[in-house]
């Protein structure tokens, strides 16, 4: 873990929702604008030219993550999984939110992803609950 890396509590996490899901939204209308695009690859330069304009946008987005702490993970740019960086049971763990759901209720192994989450365990998701780093 990189020792400036944000811990988030499942509270924390859900505080940056607001924000996190304005950012998000705007990635999936541009992630989905440049998959549109890329099936009609091969066609005129203004193509090319508004595709390096999209990955610009999108790279601007996804640098508003940094200072938030958190992780965009949907490449696909289908349902917008944001990864939080936390601490469960004294094991790194990442807080899994999806863009359909209203709060941080499911995280992952670190190493795991989407396919492996779970429900956060009852007595983290108490008001002003902290994560334990551990030693």
């Amino acid at each position: 873990m990189d020792a400036a890396e944000k811990l988030f509590t499942p509270e924390l996490a859900n505080c940056t929702l607001p924000l996190v899901r304005r950012i998000v939204v705007d990635i999936l209308a541009i992630g989905q604008k440049l998959k549109s695009l890329s099936l009609n690859m091969g066609g005129p330069e203004e193509q090319a030219a508004e595709s390096l304009r999209l990955v610009g946008e999108l790279e601007t987005l996804l640098a508003e993550f940094k200072p938030i702490g958190c992780y965009f993970k949907d490449w696909n740019f289908e349902c917008g999984l944001v990864d939080f960086p936390a601490v469960i049971g004294g094991k790194r763990v990442m807080l899994c939110w999806r863009s359909d759901e209203p709060v941080v209720r499911f995280y992952h192994a670190f190493n795991e992803g989407y396919a492996q989450r779970r429900e956060i365990p009852a007595e983290y998701l108490a008001a002003n609950a902290v994560a334990a780093v551990p030693t």
